[in-house]
């Protein structure tokens, strides 16, 4: 199974039902208004409306048999086999060149989706897309055997960025707040990352989870003297995550704060 992973990546789409799609404004008039709205506040509707039909309805139309997702200018295409995979990269392009549009060249590959059953080696065994890294992954069976899946967890870029805005909130300084005010700043932050990236292979989260409960222990420690001895704060730690076990958000996945 390989991927052709496009342009600089998922939504269902409204016409993959085979239905022709019949434009109601005309490409050259659709390529005029992309061209005098560029940097407008419109423009990213304008060339969603554009590869709809460029590209969505293209692709029904002509391989009504692949599937395919498209998120604003980043798409991924399903194919059987390396051999078709580089024959869609070559039509793609070529619908392109018709529409004035060209795909990226570093961002456009062929990738291959290894896992248990599909055990060859090729150059690109994973891609990224929506915040996602796909690649092929632990996963266990319902008997509780361990195999290997091609499976999305949140990306390194992903995590990077979390990472950054946990650090920029400074949580161990903040000594000045009580820890339900702090619960009740960061937790919608924090519950929005465990609902889209825990969708799937959660693990991945739980490392920057703990981060945040490592600052939150440090700010127990700065706030009351009494518990800056690691045990007392440790001790302290557990009795307030077993009272309150949802105060905050990643206590539904990690307790520990380190």
């Amino acid at each position: 199974h390989h991927v052709t992973n496009l342009l600089p990546i998922v939504t269902p789409l409204t016409l993959r039902a085979g239905k022709e799609f019949q434009p109601s404004v005309a490409e050259r008039h659709l390529e005029t208004e992309v061209a005098h709205c560029v940097g407008g506040v419109i423009t990213p509707v304008l060339a969603n409306l554009f590869l709809h039909y460029a590209f969505d309805a293209w692709m029904a139309r002509n391989f009504p048999a692949i599937a395919f997702e498209r998120y604003v200018d980043d798409a991924v295409v399903h194919c059987v086999s390396e051999r078709q995979a580089l024959m869609m990269v070559e039509a793609i392009r070529e619908r392109f060149a018709e529409v004035g549009l060209q795909l990226h060249p570093a961002k456009t590959q062929v990738v291959y989706c290894k896992d248990a059953n599909r055990t060859g080696n090729y150059p690109n065994r994973s891609f990224t897309f929506l915040g996602f890294t796909f690649r092929a992954r632990g996963a266990r069976r319902k008997d509780g055997k361990v195999f290997t899946s091609f499976l999305p967890a949140a990306s390194k870029e992903a995590l990077k960025r979390m990472s950054a805005e946990v650090r920029s909130w400074r949580l161990h300084l903040r000594t000045g707040h009580t820890f339900v005010e702090l619960a009740r700043r960061i937790n919608p932050i924090v519950r929005g990352w465990m609902q889209y990236y825990g969708a799937f292979y959660r693990t991945e989260l739980y490392p920057l989870l703990q981060r945040i409960n490592t600052y939150l222990m440090r700010w127990i420690r700065q706030k009351y003297k009494r518990l800056r001895a690691r045990k007392k704060a440790h001790a302290s730690w557990k009795r307030v995550t077993k009272q309150y076990p949802l105060m905050f958000a990643q206590w539904r996945w990690v307790q520990s704060p380190w």
